[in-house]
């Protein structure tokens, strides 16, 4: 194995810095995101690690915490299907020249809502490159988060800056909506990402005119909306004459936690493949997928985190393996810590 040196070392943490400040709300982050994540380090046999110095070995256990740092994305049923019910209505409104139709994705938290739309996103993006190779000009996908309390301005101001767009004090709404239409227009912006979109309530005036500027938006690109937000079935989103156009026009799918069975083993299995640590016996952690159902309470978001963090005590501790107690060290969020107290 050939270690880089300082110089290049510090250009490496220097890129790695700029990818973590990079965010899917901007169109460079957005093609970060799309281009994939960096190659994972190789993991080195006992003799190898014998001949690094101190320093190489720092390095190398470095590069493998920033590996188990990263999100790792499975292509769960509920992805799948996001990705077939997005791709079905872009196809259906290539030709709509009115009432597109889009597409809500619902659940509670820690359940891949926001994977699944990313995934959704990135298929597209990928599928478009490949019909337009070497055109630099297009941006297929953009993505937005709602902010809390969002007024219809803001979520004007979000669009433009995915896109690059200069927003002044002095711009008025009307001048942000044109701009922004007019790139979308020019560039082939066919699918239109909202996260968060549970910020958004009807029965607020804000909320109603943050709705009223997401249709209007709509209307004028002709692109997919796809909406991503925590238990839209009952939410204020969903509220009004308003929300009765949206739940008119929006195919809803529904994300819930897993359930103890052959999917939730092929998680924990395919997490597990992705360790890199020394001393960890391959399907150990299988074998605790029952164990980690309870813990997680069936939400993959606790469970990556568990396994993540556990593979990181691991590195840190010198452990070199993810354990069952290594597993319960990890503070896990409020839901899953309160499942875990009840029973």
């Amino acid at each position: 194995m050939t270690i880089s040196g300082p110089a290049t070392r510090h250009t490496t943490l220097q890129e790695a810095d700029a990818e973590a400040n990079r965010q899917l709300t901007t169109l460079d982050g957005w093609r970060k995101f799309a281009a994939g994540p960096p190659s994972p380090p190789v993991l080195l046999t006992p003799l190898e690690l014998a001949k690094l110095s101190p320093t190489e070995r720092a390095l190398y256990d470095d590069d493998r915490l920033d590996h188990h740092a990263r999100m790792l994305v499975v292509a769960t049923s509920f992805v799948e299907k996001t990705v077939v019910c997005g791709r079905r209505l872009v196809l259906l409104n290539r030709h709509a020249i009115s009432a597109r139709r889009g597409l809500m994705v619902s659940g509670l938290p820690g359940t891949g809502k926001t994977s699944a739309i990313t995934q959704l996103g990135l298929a597209h993006e990928l599928l478009d490159r490949a019909r337009h190779p070497n055109v630099t000009d297009r941006i297929p996908v953009l993505y937005i988060t709602v902010p809390p309390a969002a007024s219809a301005r803001m979520i004007a101001a979000e669009f433009a800056r995915f896109l690059g767009l200069p927003v002044r004090a002095r711009s008025n709404m009307t001048d942000i909506i044109e701009a922004v239409v007019g790139v979308c227009t020019d560039t082939r912006t066919g699918l239109v990402l909202v996260d968060e979109i549970h910020n958004v309530s009807q029965v607020t005036r804000a909320g109603a005119e943050v709705s009223d500027t997401l249709k209007y938006f709509s209307e004028r690109i002709p692109a997919t909306f796809v909406y991503a937000g925590i238990n839209l079935e009952t939410s204020e989103l969903l509220a009004g004459t308003r929300g009765a156009q949206i739940a008119g026009r929006f195919t809803l799918v529904p994300t819930r936690p897993f359930p103890y069975g052959a999917e939730w083993k092929g998680l924990v299995a395919t997490m597990e493949k992705t360790l890199l640590l020394h001393d960890h016996p391959p399907g150990s952690l299988v074998t605790l997928d029952r164990y980690l159902h309870k813990r997680a309470d069936g939400m993959i978001g606790a469970l990556s985190h568990a396994i993540r963090g556990a593979a990181i005590d691991a590195i840190l501790s010198g452990t070199e393996r993810v354990t069952k107690a290594g597993l319960d060290a990890i503070p896990l969020d409020h839901a899953a810590e309160a499942a875990k107290k009840g029973r």
